[in-house]
Parts: structure tokens; sequence; C-alpha cells
């Protein structure tokens, strides 16, 4: 393929009517104050977006335009380019044709990068267009860690050899940069980054050392290493972060914060001595993402409108609930993130702090020094809060103090273990918090599940079972043949699973005034129907089948959180 022209990308925007002459001269002078890419200033001021820049070029230098999200990438071909260059020059290698390899650009105009590939690659090259975002996101698949962890994991062991060097120690020594155990923990945490794990776990088996992560909820086998090498590494992350190595029988708890991949990554670490030598689980806390906002968790637009309506009362007491692992921490940091303004004081109380939110006092619970939920809540209140955040109702005392923290002019989030909206009530008054305090200080409970969503690129039709059928017909009645259901087949791009992320599932009970009256009466029957007429039917089992109509997720994970819920 004859090398391509330089040509000026505004330009070509602005011929084919995708921007206007105003907004090419705001981003040239952008461009020339702050030094960016001209593309990224057009994408990041909405002028137009990176698909239309993509097609605009593809169009212009008449060679196609493939989008990476429904291509079938060959990750043998993807690695003939080494990942730094790859990275650099924005391209990836997609298709190999006779004597051409096509190579994929998110900018095909750049042609110092292209003349730098031809020399890499050593054959004839011919160009496609592919956009910069799916782009970096592919490369971050493909260039997998694994190979790498596995030859650190072995150089490691051959360093340790027969004898019982404590490893740890020796590692809290400086220089040791280029350790194998050091390369190895760096290149486990770049892998998990990589494939967006939230948990690392470690663990020593009868004969091999097992590394696991978890990715959407689910957990995945990321590489076997000798026995050996199992108490050095939980030896060096136990000084990461400054637990005592000397102490093996206890299980004990830290966190330290690392740099990966040009992200700030908090680690939570939790030992915990087993059978064959300690376990280590690590939760991963990405700090650079910045808060979520309540749209982009999955909440129906309709939902939002009223939780947004309800965090705007001076005071109350609003509770999300469901099982571990439900995403309700990050439905609170989205709501303290829309309530966090110069005009409010907001104080979390939690155990332990996940997310750090510039403009909010966090304090640790500490159970060891007596630093306990309700003695923290107690302090908090004499601190002039306008919004108060209690990790979890853990016991009575907890739920009393927060209730009269409501009742007394400040608003009031926490979270608590229930499996729906309407029973969280009920449980409330079953702690020993009075019917009366409830009703009065609780505004709405807000029920929540995590489900993982289909992946774009390999989702494909699917035939119900008879199982599936049955429990759709609940819902959906004599339709249920009437719609089309997908899930994915597996491919490149989802590690083989079908599953790409996971969006919330939500009911919401509103506290209103014919649910407070019901509350207020000693029977538990009586409230939960007048709350069940409040929800007019908006469960988290509808909102999953909803789901499960628009192609989002599949069957079998609206049956997995429903079976949750009827436990």
């Amino acid at each position: 393929m004859p090398r391509p022209e330089k040509i000026r990308l505004g330009e070509i925007l602005v011929q084919q009517k995708l921007l206007s002459e105003e907004q090419l001269q705001f981003a040239l002078a952008e461009q020339k104050r702050t030094g960016r890419k001209l593309g990224r200033v057009f994408v990041e001021n909405g002028f137009v977006s990176e698909e239309q820049i993509s097609g605009a070029l593809a169009k212009q230098l008449n060679i196609p335009y493939i989008n990476l999200k429904f291509f079938n990438i060959n990750s043998g071909l993807v690695r003939l380019l080494p990942e730094s260059q790859a990275r650099r020059y924005r391209a990836i290698v997609l298709e190999q044709r006779e004597h051409v390899l096509i190579v994929g650009m998110a900018d095909p105009t750049d042609l110092q990068a292209y003349d730098e590939l031809a020399r890499l690659l050593k054959i004839n090259i011919a160009l496609a267009v592919v956009n910069e975002g799916e782009l970096l996101q592919t490369i971050d698949r493909i260039y997998r860690r694994t190979e790498e962890i596995t030859d650190f994991a072995r150089e490691l062991e051959e360093e340790l050899g027969d004898s019982n060097v404590d490893f740890g120690t020796l590692a809290a020594t400086a220089g040791l940069e280029e350790a194998p155990i050091v390369k190895l923990l760096q290149s486990v945490f770049d892998d998990a980054t990589q494939v967006r794990a939230s948990d690392i776990h470690i663990e020593p088996q009868a004969e091999r050392l097992q590394i696991r992560f978890r990715i959407d909820g689910m957990l995945h086998l990321q590489t076997e290493a000798d026995i050996k090498i199992a108490s050095s590494l939980a030896l060096r992350l136990k000084l990461m972060s400054d637990l005592d190595i000397s102490e093996k029988r206890l299980p004990q708890d830290g966190r330290f914060a690392i740099k990966v991949r040009q992200q700030q990554v908090d680690v939570r670490i939790s030992t915990m001595p087993t059978q064959y030598g300690e376990s280590v689980v690590m939760r991963l806390l990405n700090q650079s993402g910045g808060a979520l906002k309540l749209d982009s968790i999955g909440m129906p637009p309709a939902m939002v409108k009223k939780f947004r309506a309800i965090l705007q009362r001076p005071n109350g007491l609003v509770l999300v609930t469901g099982p571990t692992g439900s995403g309700k921490t990050t439905t609170l940091y989205g709501a303290l993130s829309e309530l966090n303004t110069m005009e409010r004081k907001l104080i979390t109380v939690e155990d332990p702090v996940e997310y750090r939110l510039p403009g909010i006092n966090q304090v640790q619970v500490n159970e060891k020094i007596e630093l306990t939920f309700a003695r923290v809540l107690r302090s908090a209140l004499r601190q002039d809060p306008d919004v108060v955040l209690v990790g979890e109702m853990r016991d009575q005392e907890t739920a009393q103090i927060g209730m009269r923290a409501a009742l007394t002019g400040h608003l009031v989030l926490s979270t608590l273990h229930t499996n729906d909206a309407m029973s969280t009530p009920v449980r409330l008054m079953d702690m020993g918090v009075p019917a009366y305090m409830v009703a009065t200080s609780l505004q709405a409970v807000l029920a929540q599940r995590l489900v993982r969503v289909i992946c774009e690129s390999c989702a494909k039709p699917y035939e119900l079972t008879a199982t599936d059928r049955a429990w759709l017909s609940a819902e959906l009645g004599n339709t249920v043949d009437s719609r089309q259901y997908l899930h994915g087949r597996g491919c490149a791009h989802c590690n083989g699973t079908g599953y790409r992320g996971r969006t919330g599932v939500y009911e919401m009970l509103e506290m209103t005034k014919a649910v407070v009256e019901a509350a207020n009466r000693q029977d538990p029957g009586h409230f939960l129907a007048a709350a069940e007429v409040e929800m007019a039917g908006q469960t988290l089992r509808r909102h999953a089948v909803a789901l499960v109509i628009a192609g989002k997720t599949t069957v079998s994970e609206a049956m997995r959180i429903s079976n949750q819920i009827d436990e």
C-alpha cells in the first residue's frame, strides 16, 4: 500500500460538515494552549465523537474503518507488534493477507508512526482506521501478563532454591526493584488492572500456589506456581501493608497504595492462616476513576429522579440494602458526590474507608481501640454535619443513633443486609428500633443487586429452555415467546465468558404517608401490604426481566439474582 498522505484532520471534519469553522478555530487555540492532540480536544468538547473522526478519516483516505468491538481479534497476530510500540503508535495488527498485514491505526495520517511500523513488521502494511478508545481497551486485553507472571514465579522459585530464606525480610532492603518477587507482584497488579479485576486471591494449596482474579463477580484462575514461593509473597505483601511479618498464626488486615499503569490504586489486604500457608486476598480500589454519578450505575431514569429528590431533603434516613458485593457502596458514593457542595458538611463513618473523596471528612472504624460505629457516630453528630454516611447499621445501638440523627435535622445514609426493600423497615423493628422511630425518620429504601452484562462483541440470539420460559412467564405472561433473547457465545473481548461488565438492578420503597401510617401499626402484614401497593410491582425481579428483554443480560443472570431475593 502507498504511504498515506499528510492531511489536516480539522479541515476534513469541516469539509464533511461534522465541525463548524468556529469550533475548529476554538479547538486549534485550545490545542496551542494545552499541547493536547487536536482529535482529543474535539471529543472532550463534545464537537464530534471518536466514531465520527474515524469514519471521516476512513472516507478521506479511502481505507476501511474497523469497529474493534465486533472484530474477531487474533492475539497471535496482534503480538507481532510489541506492546510499547502498539501503545506509542496507537496501532494494532488485525489480519494477514498473503504478503500484507492489515494494521489498524487511530491516526493513519501519522507518517512517522507508519514508517516505524513498516520497519518493525518488515512486511508490506495496509492501513485501516480504528477508534482510539476501543484500540486501547483491546491492547489492555490482549497483552496480558500471564506468561510474564509465570516466568517471574519460576525465577523467584529458582532464587529461593531449597533454602528457607525469609524473603519478606530480605525484600525490606532498598534497591530491590529488579528482584523477582517485586517484578512478579508488579506484573500481577498490572494484569489485574488490565482485566478490570476487583480482587486478587493468592491461595496456597497442597502442592501448588494458586492465583485467581475476581472479574465481574466471578473468580478466574490466573496462574499456578510452585508452593515454595507462597510464604515469600505473603511476607512481601505484609511488609508493603505494615503488618506484623512474624505473626503467621492469626488473620491480619491492612492497606497500601500503589501506582499501576499511571493509575492510583488503593489495595485492601486480608491474610488468613490456612492448612498449607497464609491465604492473601486483596481488594483493588481504583482511585483515579472519580466518583460514579447516579446516572451511570444502571438505575432507571424515573427512579434516579425520585432518588435525587429524596436526597435533597434536609433530614431523614435513606437506606441502601443488598448482600455483600451488590454495589451498595458505589451507589452511596454516587449519592455523596452529588451532595458534596461547599454549603454542606459531610462526614462518613466506614469500615474500612473504600474511596477517598475530596472535601468529605471520612473516619475509619477501629474495633481494636473501641472506635466503634456507635462511638464515632456520636462524635460525628457533635461536628455540626449536614449529611452523615454510616457504612453499615450493624446493631441496635448504631441503628438507634442513626435514626435519632435523622430526626434531629441530619440527612443520614446507610446500608443494611436485607433481601428486598419491603422487608427492611420490618428488619429495623426486629433489631429493636421503635416502630414510631422507623416510621418518622426513614425516607426511602433502595434495594439492589448486580448482574453481568452480555458482551456486545459476541451477543447472539438464544433459545429459551423450559425452565427459562416458566420463570419468565410469571412476569411476561403469554408474551414470552414473542420476544428475542440474547446471550454471549464467548470471544477474545470477554475472555470467553460471554459477559463484559456489570450493571445494577434496583427497586425503591418511598415512605409515603400511607406507608408511614401502616408502619405505625403493630401488624407487619398490614405494613407489607401498604408497601406492595406503593411499589406498584416495580421490583428487583421486574427490573431484571426488563434488562433481559432489552438484551442487556441473560435469563440465567436474572434468575440468579431472583433466587437471592426469594431465599
